[in-house]
């Protein structure tokens, strides 16, 4: 057999592999304590907002049945923090580097990425998805028109690449990735988390101090798959999968589905090595089923897909 390939070219940028991290679940310094950082794809860091944000009040992570449920409120430091504390660390990894940007409004979005711009960042994944933030910005993600409002903003200002992270918690998420990709996003990222919710039967108050919160981890891989499936059927920019994905069967799914790449969450906050162990995990399922890369694997069920779907119309 010839040697697996698992490059991937993301928006014009070369990853070695399809493995980035989940914004929000990844810390370097503390990652880098198990694996080498290198050996990633790309590193996808937290959100990055133009000011501090304090985020929700404690407590804001719960567990649940399959995952876990977080209200963090995309705590941070703001963009000049970002960039002269968490870019040095990074840089000195042989990795591209994805920022996560979150904001209030569309003239927030363009100055935290004018301020990016000349820095070592090479992409942006722009959320405008996030399900625990009451602010104005987050609701950019439900509807197609205004997903695509941020879109153009962001795409006029920015000098790479913009992923647009794309939100589960809508009627019709294929509709708002068509958006975003005639607006000029130049790739995907989904799904964000899924809003949700527990209840303390013993005190009798919400679990979260926010009531609500996303949910994340193994629950979810279900309908993040099926949303993949759905968006790959009409764009055709790079798709970044995610929502669930703690194996190397998991990981060939979203190929298969029509990912692109892959960002591994909540799985790494349970085994820190996670993203390591799936990409390993990955190539061993690539070698036993005969495929040499990506496309052959996603291909395959494609082809698989539509004899199927043609067969069964013609019966």
């Amino acid at each position: 057999m010839s040697k697996l390939d698992l490059s991937v070219n993301i928006a014009g940028i070369q990853w070695k592999n399809p493995i980035t991290t989940a914004a929000g679940t990844f810390s370097a310094r503390a990652s880098g304590e198990f694996y080498g950082i290198s050996k990633l794809g790309a590193v996808t860091t937290k959100a990055v907002t133009l000011n501090p944000w304090l985020g929700n009040q404690t407590p804001r992570i719960a567990e649940t049945y399959g995952g876990m449920l977080n209200s963090v409120g995309l705590h941070n430091f703001g963009v000049d923090h970002y960039i002269d504390f968490e870019l040095p660390y990074l840089e000195q990894f042989d990795i591209p580097i994805i920022a996560n940007i979150a904001g209030h409004n569309p003239e927030e979005y363009r100055e935290i990425v004018e301020r990016l711009n000349s820095t070592s960042v090479a992409m942006y994944e722009i959320n405008i998805s996030c399900p625990n933030i009451a602010e104005n910005g987050m609701n950019y993600g439900a509807f197609p028109e205004q997903a695509a409002l941020i879109t153009s903003v962001v795409k006029k200002a920015a000098k790479k690449p913009i992923i647009i992270k794309l939100s589960p918690n809508v009627t019709d998420i294929a509709s708002i990735a068509k958006a975003v990709e005639d607006a000029g996003a130049d790739g995907i990222s989904m799904i964000n988390t899924l809003l949700g919710m527990r209840i303390d039967v013993r005190s009798r108050k919400a679990t979260l101090a926010n009531k609500m919160g996303g949910l994340s981890g193994p629950a979810i891989k279900p309908v993040a798959l099926r949303m993949v499936y759905q968006v790959r059927k009409v764009v055709n920019i790079p798709i970044i999968g995610m929502g669930g994905i703690t194996t190397g069967e998991d990981a060939a799914e979203f190929i298969m589905a029509g990912a692109d790449a892959l960002a591994i969450g909540t799985a790494a906050l349970v085994m820190p090595t996670a993203p390591m162990d799936i990409l390993g995990e990955l190539r061993a399922v690539m070698q036993r089923e005969g495929f040499n890369t990506l496309y052959e694997l996603r291909q395959a069920f494609k082809e698989q897909d539509e004899r199927l779907t043609t067969g069964r119309k013609q019966w």
